[in-house]
């Protein structure tokens, strides 16, 4: 990877991180999640309006972390709002893929995807729980009952 290509991947986690894209609470909301992880101490709590047809209709988030964690989050989020349950339950799949070094399985993230400035946090093993703890509150939502 070109070092113009990194520092731009860095710009990205950087600008999400310290300005984070839909944060705060959808209301009306009709499903929810918290995260946690307790080794560094980031929490999320993910709001969500998905209507009959199965769309995410909105997407916001409140809590704190650091850089990688709320800038993860901001970027699901933005990637997520307007999309099906189909495409989120394939995207998650793709990001986990990413950030756990089995990139040359992706089937929707390219190297010109916003997302793709995560996958960094693979070399990184306690770094990938802060870049995929708001997708598995995300998971947690989308199959509750």
């Amino acid at each position: 990877m070109s070092d113009l290509l990194k520092e731009l991947y860095q710009e990205i986690i950087l600008d999400h991180g310290n300005t984070p894209r839909n944060f705060g609470k959808c209301e009306p909301f009709n499903k929810s999640a918290d995260g946690h992880n307790p080794l560094c101490g980031d929490k999320v709590h993910l709001t969500l309006l998905v209507d009959d047809q199965n769309i995410i209709k909105d997407i916001k988030f409140t809590g704190e972390g650091c850089a990688i964690s709320i800038a993860s989050t901001s970027l699901m989020t933005q990637n997520l709002k307007g999309k099906s349950l189909e495409y989120a339950n394939n995207l998650f799949q793709d990001f986990s893929n990413l950030v756990t070094g089995s990139s040359d399985e992706l089937q929707i993230i390219t190297e010109e995807d916003s997302l793709y400035s995560l996958k960094g946090v693979g070399a990184f093993p306690m770094r990938v729980k802060c870049a995929t703890l708001s997708w598995h509150a995300f998971k947690s939502a989308i199959d509750e009952k």
